[in-house]
């Protein structure tokens, strides 16, 4: 068996050429929808994050403000600015990229955002809110990863899924989607006892560890769907996932590529979450501050 790839390129330019025409229709109405992006400090992997959210941005259509701040400003400067940027009426999402400086803390940063304006989904509302099945904004990671499985006619419907890591960004949420979906779901983290044992089981396995390699091909059920979040360096400079890739597409029926699978997805998705706040902001529908 190998497995297809699933091509996250792909779907994500399908799902920004949906997003383009929402925003034309929004700016036929006199809105364009804007994205304010904060990057304090000069962290070489956020700023080419920052870099192609921007250009994904304005390549869809919205507009979107950069706002880079010097790595030694205070905690107390960040949050005023944030304060200002809930107000922006220009403004319908706010992303502070992490990490932040260790002087700095962000789950603070992160309830300052106004909840309407969360489009990262990482606000204790939100989390609040998909955790009971009424989700305002979905984390794009997570929210990427549901699409491709659509995509790709992948019932969750009664299957065993399992996911490799609890983080808040990832692997919490992924949970809960794929919970509400109607998988029954497993999630590991770094106490699990026997990992394989638990990855076999999966009919859909996402692995979010940050760790190269960590699942093989001989942890995974044979006609798996597998998902790998990670993208890591190994020792030859090379872009690699959490899923050792050549072992695994052996074993699984379909599994996604590093790079090239879930980190398109992800950007297109904050696409979406912005486009939606936007649109929400056109209906004077009101959201929790």
């Amino acid at each position: 068996m190998t497995a297809r790839i699933i091509d996250g390129k792909a779907l994500s330019d399908q799902v920004k050429a949906q997003v383009s025409q929402r925003v034309d229709e929004l700016k036929a109405r006199g809105i364009t929808p804007g994205l304010a992006v904060v990057l304090v400090g000069e962290d070489p992997a956020s700023q080419v994050y920052v870099r192609n959210k921007a250009a994904a941005c304005e390549k869809a259509g919205l507009h979107s403000r950069v706002i880079r701040l010097a790595a030694d400003i205070g905690e107390e400067q960040l949050l005023d600015l944030v304060r200002d940027l809930n107000h922006d009426a220009s403004v319908h999402g706010i992303l502070v990229q992490l990490p932040l400086p260790k002087h700095m803390n962000s789950s603070k940063v992160i309830e300052t955002i106004a909840a309407g304006k969360d489009v990262d989904g990482f606000h204790i509302s939100n989390a609040g809110l998909l955790m009971t099945g009424q989700p305002l904004f979905r984390p794009c990671t997570p929210y990427g990863i549901m699409k491709m499985l659509e995509s790709e006619n992948v019932s969750l419907w009664g299957a065993e899924a399992v996911v490799v890591g609890a983080s808040n960004i990832v692997g919490k949420p992924m949970a809960m989607l794929m919970l509400a979906a109607g998988a029954t779901v497993t999630l590991c983290n770094s106490k699990t006892r026997d990992l394989g044992a638990q990855t076999r089981r999966a009919d859909v396995l996402v692995v979010a560890t940050g760790k190269p390699g960590m699942v093989t091909g001989d942890m995974i059920k044979p006609g798996a769907v597998v998902i790998d979040v990670g993208i890591n360096r190994n020792e030859q400079g090379k872009l690699v996932g959490d899923v050792d890739f050549e072992s695994a597409r052996k074993v699984a029926s379909a599994i996604t590529p590093v790079p090239g699978g879930v980190g398109p997805m992800t950007i297109a998705m904050l696409l979406v979450n912005t486009l939606e706040a936007a649109e929400r902001s056109a209906v004077q529908v009101p959201v929790t501050q």
